[in-house]
C-alpha cells in the first residue's frame, strides 16, 4: 500500500501471466488480489471450440465477464445471453451459471472477480491438472474450501445440443 492507502502499482505487460489449463478452459492469472488489497482479481479465459464450464455457484464473490474473442455464452439463473467481443455480464453470486464457447471459433474472456480470493482456486485446480487429472473429490474439496458447489442443471443438455458442446467432466 502507498501512503495514501491505495494498492501499489502492478504493471502486467501483454502476454504475460501463468498460462494453466482447467480441463475444458484455460486460465491466464493476471491480477490476484494481494495485487488489489483484497478487493478483485483479474483472469483471462480462453475457451476452445465446444468448452464448456460445469454449471456452478459461487457464494462468495460476483463475477464480471469481458468478451474478448468470438462468442461465449452465458447461463446465469434463467438468463441466457451470447456475446461478441466487446460484450460485458455481471454473474452474481449464489447463481447457478455456465459458460461455453458458442461460436466455431476458439474464444476469449476477461474475468473479473470480486472480492478476490477466488483466483487460487484456479490456481490449485490447474497444479493438480498439471500433476495429473485429479479425481472428483479432490475437486470437491478444492471448490468446497473456496465456497464454490457443483450443481445439476435441466436446461445443460439443451445447451449441450444446440451449441455441440463437450459435456463437463465434472
Amino acid at each position: 500500500m502507498n501512503e495514501e492507502g491505495a494498492p501499489r502499482l502492478t504493471v502486467v505487460q501483454p502476454g504475460e501471466g501463468r498460462e494453466a489449463s482447467l480441463g475444458g478452459i484455460g486460465v491466464v492469472f493476471k491480477l490476484f488480489g494481494e495485487h488489489t488489497d483484497q478487493k478483485l482479481s483479474i483472469v483471462e479465459h480462453p475457451f476452445p471450440v465446444g468448452a464448456l464450464v460445469p454449471p456452478h455457484i459461487h457464494t462468495r464473490e460476483d463475477e464480471y465477464s469481458i468478451v474478448i474473442e468470438g462468442e461465449i455464452g452465458f447461463r446465469s439463473g434463467d438468463r441466457e445471453a451470447v456475446l461478441g467481443a466487446g460484450g460485458y455480464i455481471t454473474k452474481p453470486r449464489n447463481e447457478l451459471h455456465t459458460m461455453w464457447n458458442a461460436g466455431k471459433v476458439p474464444a476469449r474472456m476477461i474475468e473479473v472477480i470480486s472480492p478476490a480470493g477466488f483466483e487460487h482456486f484456479f490456481w490449485g485446480l490447474a497444479n493438480h491438472i498439471e500433476a495429473g487429472l485429479p479425481d472428483p473429490e479432490t475437486i470437491e474439496k478444492l471448490a468446497a474450501h473456496f465456497g464454490l458447489r457443483f450443481a445439476e442443471a435441466p436446461w445443460l443438455p439443451d445447451i449441450i445440443a444446440r451449441y455441440n458442446l463437450t459435456p463437463p467432466r465434472m
